[in-house]
C-alpha cells in the first residue's frame, strides 16, 4: 500500500528547515500484501450494522465500527479547520478479483494492521478507501464524521508536508499499468464530489500522492486519469477543473519568480536572502526542504517543491507568503505594497488580477492564482 509518506509529529504544516522531526519512520513503498487480507473474514459486519452511514448526496461509507477496527493506539488528532484539498492514492496491493464487501473490509484491517504494526502509526494513515468492488471504507477514526460535519479535518498520515490539510483517499490496486475498474472509478468521482460539496473544495484541488511526494504513487495510470477525474467531479459541483501549473527554477535563474520561492523558503525556516538570483545557497535550502517532505531531492523548484511550498493566502494573513503574492502581483501590472500584511489593498490586488486571467474573483490567493501568478 502506497503510504510512502511519514507522519509528522502535529508539524506538518508549520515545520522549520533546520527541525529534525522526531520519531519519524523511514519512508518505504509498502510491499505488496500476501494473504493478510483474508484475515478476520468471520467477524464482517452486515450491511444493515449500525456502522454502515449513507451520508446525503454522497456515498455509503463503512465506518471503523462497521469492518472492526482496532482502537487508536493514541487520540487522534481533530482539528478545527477544513482540508484544502484531497489527495489520491493507490494501495499497491494486488488487483484482486473480489469485489465483495467482505473482500473491501479485510483490506481495510490490513491497511490498518500494517500502519500500527509496522509503521508505529496510531491508526491507518488515510481518511478513505474505495475497494475494487466499489465499497467505500472509513481510514483513520473520525474522519466520517468529520466529513459530514463539514468543517474539521482528521489529521492523517498518508502524505507527508500534507497530513493536517489533506484528504486522503485510497484506492485498491496497483495502477502503474492498468486503470481501476470503471465501478471503483465511478466510486472515487462520487466521493471526491461529496466531500469537495461537505468542505468548500474545488475540483482543481485533486491530486495525486506523486504531485508532493517521491513515489510512484498513485501510478502512471491512475495518475493519468486524475485530470478526467477533476473534470468528472467539477460536472458535479462546477467549476473549472483545470490544476496548477508551476514554473521548474534551478541554479542560474533569476527574477521576481525567484524571489517568490525564496520567501517562501524562509517561511519554511530557511536562513537565505531574499535577492532573486537562485544560486548555492538558494539550491541548498530547496534540497533541505524537499528532503523534509520527501520530495525528489535535486535542487531545483518544480512541481512537489512549489506543491508543499505554496500555501493559500487570504485577507489578514501576514508573513512571508503574503510577501511572495505581494511582489508577484507588482510583477503582473497590479502594483502592490511588499509589507507582508494581507490587507484590503492587498485583497482588492488579487481580485483585480483574477479578473484579469479569467479566475474567480474571490480574493483568496490559493494554489491556482498563485501558479497563475507564477506563469
Amino acid at each position: 500500500m502506497c503510504h510512502d509518506a511519514v507522519q509528522l509529529p502535529h508539524i506538518a504544516d508549520d515545520f522549520r528547515i533546520n527541525m529534525t522531526p522526531v520519531n519519524e519512520p523511514t519512508p518505504s513503498r509498502r510491499s505488496l500484501l500476501t494473504g493478510g487480507l483474508a484475515l478476520g473474514a468471520a467477524t464482517v459486519l452486515p450491511l444493515w450494522a449500525t456502522g454502515q452511514a449513507q451520508a446525503a448526496t454522497g456515498p455509503s461509507v463503512a465506518d471503523t465500527t462497521a469492518w472492526g477496527a482496532r482502537p487508536p493506539s493514541s487520540p487522534v488528532r481533530v482539528l478545527p479547520t477544513p482540508p484544502q484539498k484531497i489527495i489520491v492514492h493507490h494501495t499497491a496491493t494486488p488487483n484482486t478479483t473480489d469485489y465483495s464487501q467482505a473482500q473491501a473490509f479485510g483490506l481495510a484491517r490490513s491497511m490498518q494492521d500494517w500502519a500500527m504494526d509496522e509503521k508505529h502509526w496510531i491508526d491507518t494513515g488515510q481518511h478513505f478507501t474505495v475497494s475494487r468492488g466499489a465499497y467505500v471504507t472509513e481510514g483513520r477514526h473520525g474522519s466520517l464524521a468529520a466529513l459530514q460535519g463539514g468543517t474539521q479535518t482528521v489529521e492523517s498520515a498518508h502524505c507527508t508536508g500534507q497530513n493536517t490539510i489533506a484528504i486522503g483517499i485510497e484506492n485498491e490496486g496497483t495502477y502503474l499499468t492498468v486503470d481501476p475498474r470503471g465501478e471503483q472509478y465511478a466510486k472515487l468521482v462520487e466521493l471526491c464530489a461529496y466531500i469537495c460539496g461537505q468542505y468548500g473544495l474545488r475540483a482543481y484541488q485533486i491530486y495525486g500522492h506523486r504531485d508532493f511526494n517521491a513515489t510512484e504513487c498513485p501510478g502512471d495510470r491512475l495518475y493519468a486519469m486524475l485530470p478526467q477525474l477533476r473534470r468528472d467531479v467539477a460536472a458535479r459541483i462546477g467549476g473549472d477543473p483545470t490544476a496548477p501549473v508551476w514554473p521548474l527554477l534551478h541554479n542560474g535563474d533569476t527574477g521576481d519568480r525567484v524571489r517568490a520561492l525564496q520567501h517562501l523558503l524562509v517561511r519554511r525556516g530557511a536562513t537565505i536572502t531574499v535577492d532573486g538570483g537562485f544560486g548555492p545557497a538558494t539550491e541548498q535550502a530547496v534540497r533541505d526542504f524537499q528532503t523534509l517532505v520527501t520530495a525528489t531531492s535535486d535542487g531545483w523548484a518544480g512541481n512537489q517543491t512549489w506543491h508543499q511550498l505554496a500555501v493559500p493566502v487570504r485577507q489578514g494573513d501576514t508573513g512571508e507568503a503574503v510577501k511572495a503574492v505581494q511582489l508577484l502581483l507588482t510583477a503582473k501590472g497590479v502594483p502592490t505594497d511588499v509589507d507582508g500584511a494581507f490587507g484590503p489593498g492587498t485583497l482588492a490586488s488579487v481580485a483585480t488580477f483574477q479578473n484579469t486571467v479569467g479566475l474567480p474573483a474571490d480574493g483568496l490567493a490559493d494554489a491556482r492564482t498563485f501558479s497563475r501568478l507564477l506563469a
